[in-house]
């Protein structure tokens, strides 16, 4: 599967959230917690690639994905992504060792998820600011980000990670 993303830093998430559902947009899952861990092999082969392995648990779910390399693209996040929902986070992590992958990042965050027609939408609360994620074709991104205000310019393409690693720097 192709993953099409954009994120824009916003102000106000319940604001935003109310004007979603003025559009139409129809809550998936409540406000929740979302632990996210990161892996690569010791060699740093995933990162040198620009892929991710990511392990990702939501209250008693777990998700495994990978992400590919990211496409060429000026506005949008795109890159290949399988996912797959996995019965034990615990049993995972140890597969994961097992195969010499170790963790290289961690972090948290909340997210709210709404949908509107094809496009997933989040609005995500992380230690660096919120955000709102929206996934899907680029001209229903393009649609809705006008809808709620937005522009290119406010489009970001980097990862969660990648955010934090520069809020980090800045701090240093």
């Amino acid at each position: 599967m192709t993953e099409v993303e954009i994120k824009v830093r916003i102000a106000d998430a319940e604001a935003l959230a109310a004007k979603l559902r003025e559009l139409g947009a129809v809550p998936v899952h409540p406000r929740r917690r979302e632990d996210n861990v990161l892996y690569d092999f010791s060699s740093g082969d995933l990162r040198r690639r620009q892929e991710a392995l990511r392990v990702r648990v939501v209250g008693k779910k777990c998700f495994l994905t990978f992400k590919g390399q990211p496409q060429r693209s000026r506005r949008f996040k795109v890159r290949t992504e399988h996912e797959s929902e996995v019965r034990s986070a615990a049993a995972l992590r140890k597969i994961l060792r097992s195969l010499g992958l170790r963790q290289t990042a961690r972090y948290g965050k909340f997210r709210t998820v709404f949908r509107l027609g094809r496009l997933t939408i989040c609005l995500d609360e992380l230690t660096i600011g919120r955000f709102l994620e929206l996934e899907g074709k680029r001209s229903d991104i393009v649609k809705v980000a006008r809808a709620l205000g937005y522009g290119p310019a406010d489009f970001i393409r980097s990862s969660y990670l990648t955010l934090l690693a520069e809020a980090a720097a800045r701090k240093a």
